[in-house]
């Protein structure tokens, strides 16, 4: 795993809104008392919302003293677990899988289109709009290739249809979540090869 540090440019505060505190107090409530710290990976995740999809410093240390805990144990977490963001990213931020399956059938060419058309690997476009990195395995093989925007998957992908997602997002339009293509989940495409017939008939 390569070294995470945070960004350079951080806001000067952070703190929970009223609904994000009563649901953090929910979250702590899970636990015995005493040891409240166990809800660290939850208010993390919930602070990261909040703050736009991406974890700065004051969120950090604002999440720690809200758990009674040393800054550096948050630090700690926060640094070892991919899923928290240490830099800004875009509004529709893309998580693209690298990893054999989708390697195979074409995530070089959606590669290609995140460079075509937002840049570099966790580069914000210049609207704000869309970042993307490369992941690995998101655990949907038998769709590949596929991304995660976001909270959402988009899967059996190229990159026309790819670039014509992106460009959805970015202008606002309404798009379809799971499968680009004619399937409804993960079976054959084109027709059923397996269970063809139940109970007894076609």
């Amino acid at each position: 795993m390569s070294v995470r540090r945070l960004d350079p440019n951080q806001p000067d505060s952070f703190e929970f809104t009223a609904e994000n505190k009563a649901w953090a107090e929910g979250q702590i409530k899970k636990y015995p008392d005493g040891r409240q710290a166990s809800a660290i990976i939850s208010l993390l995740w919930r602070a990261q919302k909040q703050a736009g999809g991406w974890l700065p410093e004051p969120a950090i240390r604002y999440i720690a003293d809200y758990l009674d805990m040393p800054h550096m144990r948050a630090m700690e977490v926060v640094t070892f677990y991919t899923m928290f963001n240490l830099s800004p990213v875009g509004e529709h931020f893309v998580q693209l899988c690298g990893t054999t399956p989708c390697w195979l059938r074409g995530s070089d060419d959606l590669k290609a289109v995140c460079k075509k058309m937002i840049g570099d690997e966790r580069q914000v476009s210049s609207d704000g709009k869309l970042s993307w990195m490369e992941v690995e395995c998101l655990g949907a093989c038998a769709n590949a290739p596929m991304v995660q925007i976001n909270d959402d998957f988009y899967e059996d992908l190229d990159a026309e249809n790819f670039e014509k997602l992106l460009t959805d997002l970015k202008e606002g339009r309404p798009v379809k979540v799971g499968p680009q293509s004619d399937r409804k989940g993960s079976e054959p495409a084109g027709q059923l090869t397996s269970l063809t017939k139940v109970g007894g008939a076609d």
